[in-house]
């Protein structure tokens, strides 16, 4: 299993960066094609790697302030969480992802769940008037 944890690892590191650099262009690269996002306002997981595109490069410029504080992995390195926080429209929000990746470190699912309520709305609102009709193919 060290070698899925070499590979978690380098995978996190990628994502640290395009999150930093707010630069997108590297995100299919650590997604695998059949990946299955679920999000904190949806009941039904989004299937593919394009949807989990679509929605990570718009929330990155929804949220605000965003920042990650804390990461854990399991021993075999495949499940990770990362806990983060930001803003949205005045709304404080704390959140996690929940990012599952094979033994090649592609990501095969990505889950978030966000607190409070009043923050996931305010996200929620803003995402649909964004992408929402766009992430309904994805169902």
């Amino acid at each position: 299993m060290q070698n899925a944890a070499a590979s978690t690892k380098a995978t996190l590191a990628h994502w640290h960066t395009i999150i930093a650099d707010r630069d997108f262009a590297g995100l299919n690269d650590i997604i695998h094609p059949d990946a299955v996002f679920r999000s904190p306002v949806a009941h039904t997981p989004y299937q593919g790697r394009d949807a989990l595109v679509l929605a990570l490069s718009t929330v990155i410029d929804v949220f605000e302030d965003f920042t990650y504080a804390r990461e854990f992995a399991t021993e075999d390195g495949k499940d990770v969480v990362l806990e983060f926080s930001a803003h949205v429209g005045g709304k404080q929000l704390k959140g996690a992802d929940f990012i599952k990746l094979d033994d090649d470190g592609l990501i095969r699912e990505f889950e978030v769940m966000i607190r409070p309520a009043s923050g996931l709305m305010a996200l929620g609102e803003e995402m649909g008037k964004r992408v929402g009709a766009k992430l309904k193919e994805f169902k």
